[in-house]
């Protein structure tokens, strides 16, 4: 399993750099990211989270015992993402975070987010995710752009939520 990212680490604060080479070598990343991510029993992980400044993230969700209600989705390998519209309408719900073991924190949401990204062999893709993807999508895009549960669930408090947008 490769160490996990903790909150305070730098890697965690940056905005994660465009991948732009779709070799072999990223295949092997996110093999390894994969195994990290069920062995942590998450439901995403980011590159940023293994180390890695890239735009790249696995979503993964399937009912564990943190999220005994989750879809099953088949792993999902996320590259170069963009939300390109999101609804108005959010909901609150309790996440966690592999970077911030033991803790889960109340977090808002957008319901249903449009966007666009790459797969491992560099074709895009344009999707709608609802509820539950959704979010674990936008938990994993905020990684990419620097910001931890705690910075989201800071803004959040102070009213300027732009991040998720």
């Amino acid at each position: 399993m490769l160490a996990i990212a903790q909150v305070g680490e730098e890697v965690l604060t940056l905005v994660a750099r465009a991948v732009t080479d779709f070799s072999p070598e990223l295949r092997g990343i996110v093999e390894e990211m994969l195994l990290s991510m069920e062995q942590a029993e998450g439901v995403g992980i980011a590159a940023p989270q293994i180390h890695l400044s890239l735009a790249l993230f696995i979503m993964a969700s399937r009912p564990t015992q943190r999220y005994p209600e989750a879809p099953y989705i088949a792993p999902t390998v996320i590259i170069n993402p963009e939300i390109l519209e999101y609804s108005p309408e959010s909901e609150a719900g309790e996440e966690g975070c592999l970077s911030i073991p033991e803790r889960r924190l109340s977090i808002t949401r957008h319901r249903w987010v449009q966007v666009k990204y790459q797969d491992l062999d560099g074709q895009w893709h344009n999707q709608r995710l609802s509820g539950f993807i959704a979010r674990i999508f936008q938990h994993e895009y905020d990684h990419l752009q620097g910001i931890t549960l705690f910075e989201r669930a800071a803004m959040q408090e102070q009213g300027r939520d732009e991040a998720s947008q």
